[in-house]
């Protein structure tokens, strides 16, 4: 099942048909013990969307914070050893991608996130900027997994790589943050085969593009959603991105005007342009 925020309300696409919701939300969706059940039942007697009313998406999300976790893939641990080699934080990357603790850090609130269609941004003190494609775990108030979505994870790499401490600058600013185009709820795990892929586009041709599978994420999605749970309460329940396994070369930094293309088997793709 998948669930698209609009302008009109939520649109559930199930079973081939579009659903409207009018009267279910994000925040009481994930304070639900069993999230798929109750869309489950909304479905049953909710009416199909009126063909003729233009949908303006939004972001997939309610009130709910948004987390993330870092160095979950070699590719990325690799990444951040190269950036940081110079500042001397080379190392942290190393012991963080094989320790038992992952790293977590706060991404952005809610009311920040950028919808589908919309506008990312740069840091204007970043000269090395590239958009993170991430799968972002959907979690409900018990910490449970109960959905996924797509996520824009963007940072500045030279920021990162001047010292660690920097992290927070480098990833949580305005426009730093996109998610969508829906929701999949779902009780069956993802295939470890699903693919994640990133297209960049720059004056109408291909910059970069890269694909990888949530089979090369280290650590399992319900330790991540335990580690994230372990000292702190969520009562609307939260996002966490996993972390990317796609990292554009070094000499490749975004430009205004690139369409950044982020697709997920399964949940569709999230299209944004940088400002």
């Amino acid at each position: 099942m998948l669930l698209y925020a609009t302008d009109h309300g939520l649109v559930l696409v199930s079973d081939g048909r579009s659903l409207r919701l009018p009267d279910l939300t994000f925040d009481a969706l994930l304070q639900d013990a069993a999230p798929l059940a109750t869309l489950q039942a909304h479905a049953a007697q909710a009416a199909d969307v009126d063909g003729t009313t233009p949908q303006v998406l939004r972001a997939p999300i309610g009130s709910q914070d948004v987390w993330a976790a870092g160095v979950t893939y070699y590719r990325s641990r690799d990444a951040r050893m190269d950036e940081s080699r110079d500042s001397g934080g080379a190392t942290f990357y190393d012991r963080v991608y094989e320790a038992s603790r992952p790293e977590l850090f706060f991404k952005s609130t809610a009311a920040r996130v950028v919808a589908p269609g919309g506008t990312v941004r740069v840091r204007r003190d970043s000269t090395w900027s590239v958009p993170e494609p991430e799968l972002v775990l959907v979690i409900n108030a018990a910490g449970a997994v109960v959905g996924y979505t797509v996520g824009n994870d963007m940072s500045a790499r030279d920021i990162e790589g001047e010292n660690p401490l920097y992290l927070p600058q480098a990833k949580l600013y305005d426009g730093s943050c996109s998610l969508g185009p829906a929701v999949l709820f779902t009780a069956a795990p993802l295939p470890s085969t699903t693919a994640i892929r990133l297209r960049i586009v720059r004056g109408g041709s291909v910059a970069f593009e890269g694909e990888t599978t949530t089979g090369q994420i280290k650590r399992g999605f319900d330790e991540l959603a335990g580690w994230l749970y372990r000292e702190s309460t969520f009562p609307v329940g939260c996002y966490l991105f996993t972390g990317t396994g796609i990292v554009p070369p070094d000499a490749f930094t975004l430009a205004s005007g690139d369409e950044v293309a982020i697709s997920i088997d399964g949940i569709g793709t999230l299209t944004n342009t940088v400002a």
